[in-house]
């Protein structure tokens, strides 16, 4: 069975947690402030903060400090921004000053167990106060189990893992920890008991929790058993790492326990673990927190630092995203995808051209590597070179297993890049080979449809498709506009209608779909109503451009001689109008 994620489990108690996830600062505060005199960075560093911009807004925040060194709501915002930049040391001093000054904050908090952590201070960890320091309820129990870990304690943290086990819903995080701890400790045999219990649902608990449980099994000897947990974990997806994992298995290496060996990864682990849950249901930047201390805590964390990187990309912090992607080392099985975001972040940064030739590069170091080669491929089609993108396809597609379940949409991309050189043949060849092992999807009956309509060939089986697509996707505008062209191609211009004008409600600035719309208005002998849709086709096509179809030059023609004179000026046949006679 493939691996769920984290957040996918029910009865989450993190729910509790500040899920509109930014720091909201208090009306008080804001006014004292002012009150200060401190308007202007303040409101700079808020500023900064809505952009998630925290480079800036730590600098505003902290020239405000300067001045009023005692205000809480400014310490809380200089330690926010300098965690959510990775920069734990800079925010530990101001963090342990807000703690002294009485304030209660779940971010200073999170950075002073960082603090402790990395002082190997597990000590304080325990005997810290609890009503003051909270941070999560089972982020505080984890943290207790991990520290006696830390300190010595072996039994006291298997007391305090089994504690938070007892609590609603906090069962699977406890006794992945507990596996994690006694695994640390060398009892390999008590971890691969939590992990085999409840016929191995711990195991699809995550993917960090599978890789655990080889690991162990490995560590006991058991490297069938480790090769079987990996098939049933993963199935026949392999990424480097696995690859890897698989290649030491079969030659009888035994693996290292590496997720967590000792108590410093395991804290990083529970941040992680609680950033992995709250990925995509809280806010980018509250879970931001979580990821960025525990690749702090452990820098050898890579998905902690990948999921930094992609959570500042969703935040629009691009370049601050691109230098976290880089922190991945080259030698680390995963520097693949740590490249495969770095080229999504350049591209989002408007960056197209450094985000081919990292994703270039990557293709010549992983050629068998199918995702980089899509990933090429389907950025090469974004900048219409078509060739480059049939090219990189050609190579995914080398290398993909013939089982694969993706297999339907490579074919798909290069048949649309195929299509877009003039490749006909090749493209269709394509599109039919799609829908062999993808017979209703939507996409491809739509596209085929389409372009066999443009083509003025084999128009009822398009019709026919396209209708199937319809019938899927009702509601797509692309699909109904295909539907009512071909429709119109047909000569069936009442039955167009409906269609034309649905289309057009779906999508009512489309410059193709409104020139659709009068053409197939002038073939039913509505002139005027003709008119006013090429009119409002030409309003959405930017000033000097073409839009694929909508070709401005084409439209002026119709607005000034007529759909008909333009048709015999071009060759095409005429129009049987519904309502002549």
């Amino acid at each position: 069975m493939p691996v769920s994620y984290l957040r996918n489990l029910p009865a989450l108690a993190w729910v509790a947690l500040s899920a509109t996830g930014s720091l909201a600062l208090p009306a008080a505060a804001q006014s004292e402030g002012v009150s200060n005199g401190l308007a202007g960075a303040y409101l700079a560093g808020r500023a900064a903060t809505y952009e998630s911009d925290f480079s800036a807004a730590a600098d505003y925040y902290t020239r405000a400090l300067v001045r009023d060194p005692a205000n809480p709501v400014l310490m809380e915002n200089v330690i926010f921004a300098q965690l959510a930049q990775g920069n734990v040391k800079r925010a530990i001093p101001v963090a342990k000053r807000l703690a002294e000054s009485g304030v209660r904050s779940q971010v200073g908090n999170i950075v002073l167990v960082g603090a402790q952590v990395l002082a190997q201070d597990y000590q304080a960890i325990i005997e810290r106060d609890r009503e003051a320091r909270q941070i999560h309820p089972l982020v505080d129990g984890l943290l207790d189990a991990w520290a006696h870990m830390g300190a010595g304690s072996v039994d006291d943290a298997l007391v305090a893992f089994d504690a938070i086990a007892k609590q609603e819903g906090l069962r699977p995080f406890a006794d992945y920890h507990k596996a994690l701890a006694l695994a640390s400790a060398g009892n390999y045999g008590g971890a691969e008991a939590l992990f085999a219990a409840e016929d191995g649902k711990l195991t699809r608990m995550s993917r960090r929790a599978a890789l655990a449980r080889i690991e162990i099994q490995s560590q006991l000897g058991e490297n069938a058993l480790a090769l079987a947990t990996l098939d049933e974990a993963f199935g026949g997806g392999f990424d480097p790492t696995l690859a890897d994992m698989r290649q030491r298995l079969e030659a009888g290496e035994a693996l290292g326990f590496n997720i967590a060996s000792t108590a410093q990864d395991g804290i990083a682990e529970v941040f992680f673990t609680l950033a992995a849950v709250m990925n995509g249901e809280a806010a980018n930047d509250f879970v931001l927190m979580y990821a960025r201390m525990a690749a702090a805590l452990s820098p050898e964390h890579v998905d902690a630092v990948l999921l930094s990187a992609e959570l500042l990309d969703q935040l629009g912090r691009y370049e601050l995203s691109i230098t976290t992607y880089k922190q991945v080392p080259r030698a680390h099985p995963d520097y693949y995808a740590a490249e495969m975001g770095r080229a999504e972040a350049l591209r989002r940064a408007a960056k197209p051209d450094a985000a081919v030739e990292v994703l270039e590069q990557l293709v010549g170091e992983f050629p068998t590597l199918p995702q980089v080669s899509i990933s090429l491929g389907d950025l090469l089609r974004q900048q219409e070179d078509y060739a480059g993108a049939v090219a990189a396809y050609d190579t995914a597609l080398e290398h993909m297993p013939e089982s694969s379940g993706s297999r339907w949409f490579l074919l798909y991309a290069r048949g649309i890049s195929l299509e877009r050189l003039s490749q006909w043949p090749r493209a269709e060849a394509d599109f039919r080979a799609a829908l062999a092992l993808r017979p209703d999807s939507p996409q491809v009956l739509n596209y085929l449809g389409y372009s066999l309509v443009e083509k003025e060939d084999k128009l009822d089986e398009a019709l026919d498709m396209i209708e199937r697509a319809v019938a899927a996707r009702p509601d797509s505008g692309y699909i109904v506009d295909s539907l009512g062209w071909v429709l119109y191609r047909l000569g069936r211009y009442d039955e167009a209608v409906a269609h034309m004008e649905r289309a057009v409600e779906l999508m009512p600035v489309d410059p193709v779909v409104n020139d659709h719309l009068g053409d197939v208005y002038w073939a039913v002998g509505r002139q005027r109503e003709a008119e006013f849709q090429w009119k409002r086709a030409l309003s959405f096509i930017r000033s000097g451009e073409g839009d694929g179809e909508a070709d401005p030059d084409r439209i002026r023609s119709k607005l000034d001689i007529g759909l008909d004179a333009v048709l015999q000026q071009e060759g095409a046949k005429p129009l049987h109008f519904a309502n002549e006679g």
